[in-house]
C-alpha cells in the first residue's frame, strides 16, 4: 500500500490557539491538491497514536482518525510521507497520503449520489389577490344545483 485516502477527523472542533481558529472554514479554503502536513502528537492525552492533520498555512484542519493513525503514525517513523487535500464532502473532508516518495495522486471525482441531479423545484404560482368587488360565484350553484329556500 503506497497511497490511501482517510478522512479528517473533529473538524468541528475549535482549534487552541489564541484566535480559536475554525477547522471547517480552513478546510473549506484547501483546494483538492494543496500540500497538508501530518504531525505525530505522542503526547495527546487522549490517544499517543494521534496524528494531527495542519493545512498549508499552519492552521489545524484536525486529525486521522483513532483507527487509521497507528497504521499512519508507523509508516510516517519509517520514511516519507506526503498528505495532499482530497476534497470535501457532505458533512467532511478527506486527505490522501503517498508513503515512500513521490506526490500522491487524486482520484477522479465521482458523485456520491448515484441518482443524476434532480432540477430545482419551481416556486409554486402566486394565489390570486383577493378582490371584493369581483364576482366570485357560489361552488354549489356552479355544479348546477340550485339552493334550496
Amino acid at each position: 500500500m503506497d497511497e490511501l485516502t482517510t478522512s479528517i477527523v473533529n473538524i468541528d472542533f475549535p482549534n487552541e490557539d489564541k484566535s480559536k481558529s475554525n477547522r471547517r472554514m480552513e478546510c473549506m479554503l484547501c483546494a483538492p491538491g494543496d500540500t497538508v502536513e501530518l504531525r505525530l502528537e505522542p503526547t495527546n492525552p487522549f490517544d499517543n497514536n494521534a496524528v494531527a492533520i495542519f493545512s498549508e498555512r499552519g492552521t489545524q484542519l484536525g486529525y486521522v482518525s483513532a483507527e487509521r493513525a497507528p497504521l499512519i503514525g508507523k509508516r510516517m517513523k519509517e520514511g516519507e510521507a506526503i498528505a495532499v487535500f482530497q476534497a470535501m464532502h457532505g458533512s467532511g473532508a478527506d486527505i490522501r497520503i503517498r508513503f515512500e516518495g513521490g506526490v500522491p495522486t487524486l482520484p477522479d471525482p465521482v458523485s456520491d449520489d448515484p441518482k443524476p441531479a434532480q432540477p430545482r423545484p419551481m416556486r409554486p404560482a402566486a394565489r390570486p389577490v383577493y378582490d371584493p368587488h369581483a364576482f366570485y360565484p357560489d361552488e354549489w350553484a356552479r355544479m348546477g344545483n340550485v339552493t334550496p329556500f
